[in-house]
């Protein structure tokens, strides 16, 4: 056995050694505030699973870095190759196991893609609706065929986490389980403790980069609010989260300048969007009229929403097509020039869009009525505890009133408000959009039909033909400047007919104590997006950068 054998056995059985024999390395982390944990493992569940199902407990097979304009990082996948044509995709898949021992394999992949055929409230990704099959080549490649040519559609099939068959094959209702013996490939799939105030989630035996990872176990406390969020990181017991602090300079980084940072990369568009499949009629009459919907647009008072609600961390959006600063090497100036006043606040000129509409205020109670007499009245929908937003709702309620439109604040626990978002049960919501690689993914996920009823991000509940059509032949090329015509069109068609209201986009919050960890990314080690909470894969690139502070 040579030299270089032996050390490598030793940092393995270091790595993987009890805690009796060394200090276990324990991470205090908050990637979502909620009034309580639910003990639910499901990951095709997005209204109660917990926060560190995703990327901790099922890995992904390769995580696009979006900061590295989608560099590939490979994790359960070592390589994929496109078909020359673009009509599929073959997946090479690393030599790994599943946390009980079990190999994993191609089947596992094949497996789980048909079981969320099988089962459509599982295909979060709409996936089914643009592969035509998948099939194992051998035990370690994997072909998925696509009903057209896709240079993107990777970005979505990367994102469907891989369970395994063993295990689920069994399951009787893959929707409802829960999983409560959850056998996982990520690096985290142990529970040790599970209470609705507090969870603490484990190394995996088995995990393949084990000797990479240097955290053995990450304690999730259930916070109910971002002042509750305050209390605990100004007293250090936060080592990694994700929270609105306001004054953070005060609140947070002021009580312990040695180890408190923060970094504010650009983040998500945050839009009201109005549920065009309402229920109630005299709601459905208003969101579905464009001047209505341009004059909500002109009553949102956008710098007071950042300066107040968001201590100007936020980053103003007055792009009609709410395409936002991080990706203005997009834009389309023509959408600005034709439909830039209805994304600037201004009282006046709503009224007069209002009233040139035909509403108008009937039973004289200061609230407008739409032009068939039905009255209009709406709650704004946003969670309990999350101040930054609640506050910006109720500037829009102040901006709305301003021009007679009856609404007022609703502020659910997360789960309701993510389940309403999901199932249409609402009328109008406050609500943040994820992105990727290119704004396509951000339109996609929030406006493509075939994504209405899947996640919270489809939350307008909005179907456009020519809309899907666009958004659907985007990445049949992989030519920049075609992808550049679509994309105008697309911005063209959003700045047209708002389907959303975008206000501002939120930076993607992100704070760290250095006090127990080193490696944390940052301003000056800018990684990959840093972020704790579900929905950024590049989350598990972060944890395996971390390393504990020597005591």
């Amino acid at each position: 056995m040579n030299i270089r054998t032996i050390l490598k056995a030793a940092l393995i059985a270091s790595v993987m050694a009890p805690a009796s024999a060394r200090a276990e390395v324990m991470l205090t982390a908050l990637p979502d505030e909620s009034t309580a944990w639910v003990e639910n493992f499901n990951p095709f569940n997005t209204t109660t699973r917990v926060p560190s199902v995703e990327d901790f407990m099922y890995e992904p097979l390769i995580i696009f870095n979006a900061l590295k304009d989608g560099e590939p990082n490979y994790r359960l996948a070592e390589s994929f190759a496109y078909s020359g044509d673009l009509k599929s995709v073959t997946f090479k898949l690393r030599d790994a196991k599943w946390s009980d021992g079990k190999p994993f394999t191609a089947k596992d992949v094949v497996f789980t893609f048909n079981l969320i055929k099988e089962h459509k409230a599982l295909d979060l990704q709409a996936i089914w609706d643009q592969i035509d099959g998948i099939e194992a080549v051998d035990d370690h490649t994997v072909k998925i065929n696509y009903k057209n040519a896709d240079s993107g559609l990777i970005f979505k099939i990367v994102q469907v986490y891989i369970v395994p068959e063993h295990i689920w094959a069994s399951v009787k209702d893959p929707v409802t389980f829960t999983n409560p013996n959850p056998v996982g490939s990520g690096p985290l799939t142990e529970i040790r403790r599970f209470t609705p105030q507090e969870y603490i989630q484990c190394r995996n035996p088995n995990y393949w980069d084990n000797a990479t990872l240097k955290v053995d176990c990450m304690r999730f406390p259930q916070v109910a609010g971002n002042d509750q969020t305050i209390a605990l990181a100004a007293k250090g017991e936060l080592d990694w989260f994700g929270s609105f602090l306001p004054d953070i300079e005060k609140t947070y980084v002021g009580t312990d300048p040695k180890n408190h940072g923060y970094w504010f990369p650009a983040g998500s568009m945050v839009a009201f969007t109005m549920n065009f499949e309402t229920a109630n009629a005299g709601n459905h009459e208003a969101f579905n009229n464009l001047a209505f919907r341009r004059a909500f647009s002109m009553a949102m008072d956008r710098q007071a929403m950042v300066d107040i609600a968001g201590y100007g961390y936020p980053t103003l959006n007055e792009y009609p097509s709410g395409l936002g600063r991080a990706f203005h090497s997009w834009n389309n100036p023509k959408v600005d020039e034709e439909y830039g006043a209805y994304s600037k606040y201004n009282v006046e000129s709503a009224k007069a869009e209002l009233a040139k509409a035909g509403f108008k205020d009937i039973d004289g109670d200061g609230f407008v009525e739409n032009p068939d007499g039905s009255k209009i009245s709406f709650d704004i929908i946003v969670p309990n505890g999350w101040t930054d937003w609640v506050n910006t709702c109720q500037l829009a309620i102040e901006g709305l009133t301003q021009i007679g439109i009856q609404a007022k604040v609703s502020t659910p626990d997360v789960p309701g408000w993510t389940d309403a978002l999901t199932t249409g049960k609402y009328d109008v919501a406050i609500n943040s959009f994820r992105t990727g690689v290119t704004p396509h993914f951000m339109y996609d996920e929030a406006l493509n039909s075939r994504n209405k009823g899947k996640t919270r991000y489809a939350s307008a509940h909005y179907s456009n033909p020519e809309l899907d059509a666009l958004l659907n032949s985007f990445y049949t090329t992989n030519d920049h400047g075609q992808q550049l015509q679509t994309m105008n069109k697309i911005e063209e068609f959003i700045g047209a007919n708002l389907p959303f209201v975008a206000v501002y986009n939120n930076p993607l919050w992100y704070e760290y104590n250095t006090k127990r960890f080193t490696g944390w990314f940052s301003a000056d080690n800018p990684v990959a997006r840093p972020v704790v909470y579900d929905g950024v894969p590049e989350r598990l690139l972060h944890l395996l950068a971390l390393r504990p502070v020597a005591q």
